[in-house]
């Protein structure tokens, strides 16, 4: 049975993306020749195609019984697609896109990440992914950094040149500030701080921040527990994992890092804050992990 459901589920979303992928394509083709407002206009229209992929993609869940996913809003709720956002939320696997999908389906803009470069390759998504605006970065390490410092300025480069597509229409930045998909086995050779959680980075999000703080509605803290486990991708879509809880935070951006002249002003401002928020988290993660099974 389960090899039944994840087989369909897989087929259905396949075909849903290869049936949407061409109107996506061309769109995206006069996009890159159109300026100005057409332009802004055709972005838009690509955006309504995510929308459906996304819908066909819940409907498809709902069909064949995919999953139950239980979303929890907590704080001010007025939410719109005619914004800009800042999504933050743990990271434990490939599931969470598909999740934060589903979860916030119809309430802000079509989620925007930062996207390893070697993703492009990927047959259908890579393409689609780079029509849509979605910046592809090569991901370096501190001991790259520390022997070429230009490496970091080059991904610096990358994410002002992204932030300024953001601008051009609403949009919902997504940041997994943990920069990777949570073990226990990374927990503890990265010494971090939380029993739920890895250390944040904010290197990235404070070049966004920086860029879009004059644009931010709200900022969504998003916490996802699996019942049962943290499913891989193939698992969830043959329905291995029963239960999702997924609740979000809408916060307002502090003025002071509203307020903040540079991008390293806004780092240091977004620490003391963001280190209150992934304690919170922690704490929220432990509590609702039985209430998930």
């Amino acid at each position: 049975m389960h090899l039944l459901r994840g087989l369909s589920a897989l087929a259905a979303i396949s075909l849903n993306s290869l049936v949407l992928c061409v109107p996506l394509y061309l769109l995206g083709v006069l996009r890159l020749v159109s300026r100005g407002r057409l332009r802004r206009r055709l972005g838009r229209w690509m955006d309504g195609v995510i929308q459906l992929w996304v819908a066909g993609n819940r409907a498809i869940f709902r069909l064949l019984g995919v999953t139950r996913l239980h979303r929890l809003w907590d704080g001010d709720a007025e939410l719109s697609r005619d914004g800009w956002y800042l999504v933050v939320s743990n990271h434990q696997s490939w599931a969470d896109i598909l999740v934060l999908q589903n979860a916030l389906w119809g309430h802000i803009p079509m989620l925007r990440f930062f996207a390893k470069r070697e993703l492009i390759w990927v047959p259908v998504a890579g393409l689609a992914m780079w029509f849509l605006g979605f910046p592809y970065v090569r991901r370096f390490s501190a001991e790259q950094i520390a022997a070429d410092p230009r490496l970091a300025e080059l991904d610096r480069q990358t994410t002002l040149a992204a932030c300024e597509r953001f601008r051009e229409q609403p949009s919902a930045v997504l940041s997994f500030l943990e920069g990777s998909r949570f073990t226990e086995a990374k927990r503890e050779a990265r010494g971090s701080r939380f029993r739920n959680l890895l250390n944040p980075k904010l290197g990235g999000m404070s070049y966004v921040v920086d860029a879009l703080k004059d644009r931010i509605h709200k900022v969504l803290d998003v916490t996802i527990v699996y019942g049962g486990g943290v499913p891989t991708f193939w698992e969830l879509l043959q329905g291995r994992c029963r239960r999702v809880q997924v609740v979000v935070r809408c916060l307002d951006l502090p003025p002071a890092i509203r307020a903040a002249g540079s991008a390293d002003e806004v780092r240091e401002r977004l620490r003391p804050w963001i280190e209150q928020l992934w304690q919170e988290k922690d704490a929220r993660l432990t509590g609702l992990a039985g209430l998930a099974n």
